[in-house]
C-alpha cells in the first residue's frame, strides 16, 4: 500500500472556503470528500468541480452506505480534514449521526482513531465572513449551533481550529509530526 493520505471534506459552508481550498489545494496526497451541499456551495463561489478533479482525487456524496469510509479500516488515511464545516454537520456528528459522506468518514475516522481537525462554521457568537461575490458580512449564530461546535472540542481525536491561520497551522503539525 501507498504511503497513507490526509482525507479533506467540504460541506456546505461558504466560511472562508476559497481560503480553506486554496490551503488544500498547496498540499500533496490529499482526497477531497464534497457533501451534496458543498457541490452547491462550491458552485455559488465560483468553484468549478472539474477544474479540481485534474489536481485530487474526488469523491462526492452518490451512495446511500459512503463506501468510501471503508479506507479508514485499511490505514488509507492519516488524518481527516473538515473544512469548513457547517453547522448542521458539527451537529450530526456530535450526535453522533452518520448518514451522509461526511459524517460517516467523521465517525468511522474516530472509531478508527484517525485524528480529525475540524473547522466549524460557527465559532463565536458575532463572526465575519465572506458570501458569494467576495461580500464580507456579519453571521450571528445561535446558542444551539455554539453549544455544538463546544461538544464537538471534547470528542477523542478530533481537534476544533477557529480560524484559516489556524487550520494551516494545525495541518502543517500534523503533517510534520507524520513525517
Amino acid at each position: 500500500m501507498k504511503s497513507p493520505r490526509l482525507a479533506w471534506a467540504i460541506t456546505g459552508s461558504g466560511h472562508y472556503i476559497e481560503e480553506c481550498l486554496a490551503f488544500m489545494l498547496t498540499l500533496d496526497n490529499v482526497d477531497l470528500y464534497l457533501s451534496q451541499a458543498g457541490e452547491e456551495v462550491l458552485k455559488m463561489y465560483g468553484i468549478h468541480i472539474n477544474d479540481l478533479k485534474d489536481r485530487l482525487p474526488i469523491y462526492r456524496d452518490k451512495a446511500a452506505s459512503a463506501p468510501p469510509v471503508g479506507l479508514f479500516y485499511k490505514g488509507y488515511y492519516h488524518t481527516f480534514v473538515m473544512a469548513p464545516t457547517t453547522s448542521n454537520t458539527i451537529a450530526k456528528c456530535v450526535l453522533g449521526i452518520a448518514d451522509s459522506l461526511v459524517t460517516n468518514l467523521y465517525s468511522q475516522a474516530g472509531k478508527c482513531r484517525v485524528p480529525s481537525i475540524v473547522y466549524p462554521c460557527d465559532i463565536a457568537p458575532e463572526m465575519e465572513t465572506t458570501a458569494p461575490g467576495n461580500k464580507k458580512v456579519m453571521v450571528y449564530p445561535r446558542p444551539i449551533d455554539l453549544e455544538a461546535t463546544a461538544k464537538i472540542k471534547t470528542f477523542p481525536f478530533t481537534e476544533v481550529v477557529e480560524s484559516v491561520a489556524e487550520l494551516k497551522t494545525s495541518v502543517l503539525h500534523r503533517l510534520a509530526a507524520l513525517s
